[in-house]
């Protein structure tokens, strides 16, 4: 293994032999090894550089192992620390395993034992700083925006609303179900010159059709049974502010020339009222439902349609961007663990991997819903594989296997690696480009070449 940086490691002995020893074996086993003779040498070193674990006897002169212990957590707390010590001094090396050492290792030391022990140790030390960096690069964007994600696919949606929240255009929003519209809609509102007002939210999907009307128009008293008193709709509340139609595609054809009319004019009449009213507010609706089928279907009017359909943004299914799921994972780590009062701080990278490879038909939603799951079922201060939902840590993993006669020509076995490949992705080419490890116009490149 010899050349596989594996980590940063510190070993601390005042015996030299020891010291020359120990070091052999760790670069032999990919690490990248400093020494220090003593305490007060290490704390040098310890200033000057970020070790991932620190190997260190017990015993030495001057600042043993537990004072040194203590002075490493203070000034680098993410370096994990495994104590070297001999039989008769096991007590003060569970008095350093108090004081936060990863753990201990007794004299004379073998090798299997004390490879394996720093080995733990580095996972230990790595998940840590990578839980750090998400952390740190979570709060880099949560005072700029709700939606969580740095891959392209983000960067394009994030890119699109920063110049379409300034306008007053209306603002469809496309994806599937759990994909983030309604955060997507809050977050154009938030950077909009109408952010002091009321952002209103109508599930068009909820509100059967029946008590549509009124909810987004208003009534007058009596205009049907039941109907007590004068109810202000959605677009008066939202005057001065943002209504956001939520699955409009839901949207009853009775009801679809009234929105027409206030999105043209700005004005309505209540249910069972003769005074127009007036309003100004800004619509964004969304669907997950294409809404040019439906006006082909005959289910969606065309000029309303064109009406709401002047800037179209698609959210991204989580499927199609892996990369923003340890983000958004750890988003979701650190809401629930603070909601349920646990001391959760990191995913294992078992888990972490079985994330990624997992579908996502419900999208970030999913995801949430995962993360809640398991931070509460978490024993410990990271959230293992054992602690997800069934459905997530077993999920069988589609794996094709091909088989070429030799003498295929190489061209003619790219060609069927791709078709196989884009048949197993449903002909998403982005993502089967990230399975093959080629750039997404390789594949179009390909394919064309192919015809």
């Amino acid at each position: 293994m010899e050349g596989v940086q594996k980590g940063n490691l510190l070993i601390v002995d005042d015996d030299a032999s020891a010291l020359e020893s120990l070091s052999h074996i760790f670069k032999q086993e990919g690490y990248e090894v400093a020494v220090a003779r003593s305490g007060e040498e290490a704390m040098e070193l310890l200033r000057g550089a970020d070790f991932h674990v620190m190997l260190v006897d017990l015993r030495m002169p001057g600042m043993d192992g537990l004072d040194l212990l203590k002075a490493t957590k203070a000034i680098r707390p993410t370096t994990e620390v495994v104590i070297m010590t001999a039989f008769g001094t096991i007590e003060k090396a569970v008095e350093a395993m108090r004081e936060g050492a990863y753990d201990f290792v007794t004299k004379p030391l073998r090798r299997p034992l004390v490879v394996r022990s720093v080995s733990r140790a580095l996972e230990k030390a790595s998940l840590q700083n990578e839980n750090l960096r998400l952390r740190k690069e979570l709060e880099a964007i949560s005072h700029e925006r709700m939606l969580i994600g740095n891959s392209p696919a983000m960067r394009k949606c994030l890119d699109t609303i920063a110049q379409v929240a300034p306008t007053s255009a209306t603002v469809l929003l496309q994806g599937e179900s759990g994909t983030g519209k309604e955060l997507a809609a809050r977050l154009i509102h938030a950077k909009s010159e109408r952010a002091s007002g009321q952002f209103v939210a109508v599930n068009c999907a909820a509100i059967p059709h029946t008590l549509l009307e009124s909810e987004l128009f208003g009534h007058e008293r009596g205009a049907f049974t039941g109907a007590f008193a004068r109810k202000e709709g959605r677009f008066k509340l939202a005057d001065k502010g943002t209504l956001f139609l939520d699955e409009v595609s839901e949207l009853d054809l009775a009801v679809q020339p009234k929105l027409l009319r206030v999105l043209q004019e700005g004005e309505f009449e209540r249910l069972g009222g003769t005074q127009t009213i007036k309003t100004d507010c800004r619509v964004i609706a969304s669907s997950n439902k294409p809404l040019i089928e439906l006006v082909r279907q005959g289910k969606f009017r065309e000029d309303l349609f064109y009406r709401l359909n002047v800037i179209t943004i698609t959210l991204p299914p989580l499927r199609e961007r892996p990369e923003d799921i340890p983000l958004l994972a750890q988003h979701f780590l650190q809401k629930f663990a603070k909601r349920n009062k646990k001391d959760v701080r990191a995913i294992s990278r078992e888990a972490m991997e079985l994330l990624q490879e997992y579908s996502w038909p419900g999208n970030v939603r999913e995801l949430e819903n995962t993360i809640e799951h398991a931070v509460v079922l978490c024993r410990g201060d990271t959230i293992r594989a054992e602690d997800l939902p069934e459905l997530v840590a077993s999920e069988e993993k589609t794996r094709q296997f091909l088989t070429i006669e030799l003498g295929t020509p190489l061209e003619e076995i790219e060609q069927e690696v791709i078709h196989q490949t884009l048949k197993m992705t449903k002909g998403n080419k982005r993502l089967a480009a990230q399975l093959l490890g080629i750039a997404t116009r390789t594949i179009y490149r390909k394919l064309e070449g192919s015809q």
